[in-house]
């Protein structure tokens, strides 16, 4: 009998690497040996900031961005990657001094499980548990309740928007 095993490994980039930049609450941008590198938090979708397509942002999404910021800019972290995006950003974990930072975005309310298609071998179950418990204490962009909007749905709707704006600016012309 011949059994085979797959088993999925994570490319540990090392502690090496200094956050230099936070885009917002779930992108960062840091410095290490290999250059520089855009990191997409892996298995976590924080509220949209504003940008030059969209124009106002989220609600919370300031909030989201200062909090990572103070987590782990100028720090230097671990970087454990999940695969690449489909802007060609690096899908990754960030760990610092032991504390999993995509983990503690979503314990403090400051963004949600990532609803699109999980990244092969990523183990959800932690931050469906820890995101229960940011709901249920109404942390960080939970307090809004009834009126919180997942970014996804957020950015679906601001496209949305934007599309029948510039159909009905163009109608009339």
């Amino acid at each position: 009998m011949l059994v085979v095993v797959l088993v999925l490994s994570q490319t540990v980039y090392g502690a090496g690497h200094e956050v230099i930049r936070v885009h917002d609450g779930d992108t960062i941008r840091v410095k290490g040996d290999s250059g520089e590198l855009t990191i997409r938090l892996a298995g976590i979708d924080a509220p949209e900031r504003f940008n030059k397509k969209m124009g106002f942002g989220q609600s919370f999404s300031q909030e989201a961005a200062k909090y990572l910021a103070g987590l782990v800019l100028n720090e230097s972290v671990e970087l454990k990657e999940c695969g690449v995006d489909r802007y060609g950003r690096i899908l990754g974990i960030i760990v610092l001094q032991g504390t999993d930072i995509n983990l503690e975005m979503i314990k403090m309310g400051f963004a949600e499980v990532y609803r699109g298609k999980p990244v092969r071998g990523f183990d959800r179950a932690p931050y469906i548990e820890a995101q229960k418990e940011a709901v249920e204490k109404k942390r960080g962009m939970w307090v809004q309740g009834m009126e919180y909007v997942s970014p996804s749905d957020w950015l679906r709707s601001q496209r949305l928007e934007r599309a029948s704006s510039i159909s009905l600016t163009k109608g009339d012309e």
